[in-house]
């Protein structure tokens, strides 16, 4: 079993592509790939399957899960990019399961190719490829044109003969649940790769989470099939519930002692915000068609900042948005998330009279954003003040009452009309007091209204204010403004 890892974009999906003679990479949403797959080829008579994992950070936990059920990890590199965040990112996992590595050096078609300048970056993160005297075997690609994918495969089959990767077919069928779903037909679904033994048609499995006699088993591709052996993946059809990705799971003799494998999950008392004075609440429920995408879709939202906005997942659920969802959206004032699944006709009318908003989104990219931009909607607009320019005062021609015509020089920024003023006496810089405060009425330069008078130039200003100005002060001229605070970047 072999785990593909690597930066977005550096090419794993194209190399697969390139494998298994199909066209994978564009049939998905924006080029990515957002879910684990599992394919299975031949080679010299022997099988070899690959997991197929998404770049992106957000799946971090996904391909940390690939890594650990694969015997082999591929680490696709872009020759021409280098090592980059998720290239570092994925190593780690690599590291942890002790598995072999086989590094590609893909993209080598490109004239700004530079495997050499790649492999040193390589070696700062601990990967020492063999040419540079290390151990890990490489191996120069181009997805593109299928140039290497052929000594690829040699490799891989030469790695696995010299670790001697063998399993027991006499052994209980077990694996790991590689995705799972609720098909709206069929009922919960689950891609297994199976680990050790001989799993067949009617079964019984259960994992820690559910339990179930398997109705339909089905190859990679979809086909029916009878039984499936140690390294297949396979299409699985009849648990009771949708299994959790990236559980284990068994093969039992009968319901009752598949239903003793469950784990009892102590029941957690409601969490409790703790909200400072100005944040806001969001609440969400998240719908997707897959339980890999929840997973995913969870991280990257925990990963916003919530310093302004606090995010609440009242739940998250594969399958279409329902009625329930939009009862369960009007009662706790939440926003429906949809990530690859329809909206029921009837939904959609429920949603629109009980005004409950729904985005839907095919990328996880294109989702964080929209949900940040909602964030930043709902934030309490801030009081900003805007420095515009500063005036010395030269003279005083009237004062009465709260009001003061004065002439000055700009000398820095700019004075317009519609500001407010900030009077400063006394001193230079550090040294001025603020005596007051007050509001520009009228602008004019030769006696002239005027809207603007730049730095440098002589103006004549109408001021209203308690405070008195006296010739000689620094006025500093500024706006305040009503602004929606935007979220922080993630670090």
């Amino acid at each position: 079993m072999v785990v593909v890892l690597g930066h977005i974009d550096h090419g794993k999906t194209t190399l697969l592509d390139q494998i298994r003679k199909t066209h994978v990479a564009e049939k998905e949403s924006g080029g990515i790939t957002q879910h684990i797959g599992a394919y299975q080829i031949e080679k010299g008579g022997k099988k070899i399957t690959f997991l197929d994992t998404p770049g992106h950070e957000a799946f971090s936990a996904m391909r940390s899960r690939g890594a650990r059920v694969a015997d082999i990890a591929i680490l696709v590199v872009d020759s021409c990019e280098g090592v980059q965040a998720q290239t570092k990112e994925v190593i780690l996992p690599i590291k942890k399961a002790e598995i072999p590595i086989i590094v590609v050096l893909n993209k080598i078609d490109k004239p700004e190719a530079n495997p050499e300048k790649t492999k040193g970056e390589l070696s700062k993160e601990g990967v020492l490829v063999e040419s540079l005297g290390g151990k890990v075997p490489q191996v120069l690609v181009s997805a593109k044109t299928g140039q290497g994918i052929e000594d690829l495969l040699e490799l891989i089959l030469l790695v696995a003969e010299m670790e001697d990767f063998k399993t027991d077919i006499s052994k209980s069928a077990e694996g790991a649940v590689i995705e799972s779903y609720l098909d709206s037909q069929r009922g919960p679904t689950a891609t297994l790769l199976l680990t050790e033994g001989i799993f067949k048609k009617g079964d019984i499995l259960g994992t820690p989470s559910t339990f179930g006699k398997i109705k339909s088993l089905e190859s990679f591709r979809g086909v029916p099939i009878e039984k499936a052996l140690p390294s297949d993946p396979i299409i699985v059809v009849g648990f009771e519930n949708v299994p959790k990705v990236g559980e284990g799971f068994k093969i039992f003799p009968g319901i009752e002692e598949a239903k003793s494998y469950l784990k009892i999950s102590e029941k957690k008392a409601p969490e409790v915000l703790e909200i400072s004075a100005g944040q806001k609440v969001l609440n969400l429920i998240l719908k997707s068609d897959v339980l890999g995408s929840i997973e995913a879709i969870e991280e990257v939202l925990r990963g916003l900042p919530q310093e302004k906005v606090i995010l609440r997942i009242l739940k998250s659920e594969v399958g279409e948005v329902s009625e329930r969802d939009i009862k369960l959206a009007k009662g706790g004032r939440a926003v429906i998330l949809g990530f690859r699944v329809k909206i029921s006709k009837t939904s959609k009318i429920l949603a629109e009279r009980d005004k409950i908003k729904i985005m839907t989104f095919e990328i996880i990219y294109d989702l964080v954003e929209g949900v940040r931009k909602f964030m930043e909607k709902i934030v309490e607009p801030e009081s900003v003040r805007i420095e515009v320019g500063k005036v010395k005062v030269l003279a005083i021609f009237l004062a009465e009452k709260n009001r003061q015509i004065v002439g000055g020089k700009v000398t820095e920024g700019e004075v317009r009309r519609g500001v407010q003023i900030e009077i400063f006496r006394g001193g230079e810089g550090e040294n001025e007091e603020l005596v007051g405060k007050g509001r520009l009425i009228n602008l004019q330069r030769n006696k002239k209204d005027i809207e603007r008078i730049p730095k440098g130039e002589e103006c004549g200003i109408l001021y209203e204010g308690e405070a008195k100005i006296e010739s000689g002060d620094t006025l500093v001229i500024y706006t305040e403004e009503r602004l929606r605070p935007a979220l922080r970047p993630p670090a």
